[in-house]
């Protein structure tokens, strides 16, 4: 039986559900990031076709760049997903898991580009922009 992960939004109106295993929690520190969530995106991955999303018409696509875009929630604004353009994954965001305790940090990618007013002391691999097994835009 596969693994179920289930989240959602703050208010609600979009709530999804992830099947099997998920990549490990990936910290990322680029500019674009920062400025969507006001300091880092903390995200796992899966497949598309092993995501499915209820209230999908309260879920708003912003392209980001020429070739990804950023999902969130058009009624309360929560930060869910990001898609490079044609990848068959879709990244989650590890805080709008409903579980997030069963998710486990990797990396941290692009720490070129973190702010100066923390840190990372977490003992985690830091990458100055992304790793191999992570494809983001640009990459």
């Amino acid at each position: 039986m596969d693994d179920i992960h289930s989240g959602g939004c703050l208010c609600g109106a979009v709530r999804f559900r992830a099947r099997g295993p998920l990549r490990g929690v990936i910290f990322c520190h680029c500019g674009q990031c920062r400025r969507q969530s006001g300091h880092i995106f903390a995200a796992t991955n899966v497949t598309t076709d092993r995501l499915q999303v209820a209230g999908a018409c309260h879920l708003t696509w912003y392209r980001s760049s020429d070739m990804a875009e950023r999902g969130f929630c058009r009624m309360c604004g929560s930060a869910l997903f990001w898609k490079r353009g044609g990848a068959a994954d879709i990244s989650v965001m590890a805080g709008a898991f409903d579980a997030p305790g069963r998710l486990k940090a990797e990396a941290h990618i692009f720490v070129a580009d973190k702010a100066d007013y923390y840190d990372i002391g977490d003992g985690l691999p830091q990458h100055a922009r992304s790793m191999a097994s992570v494809k983001v835009a640009g990459d």
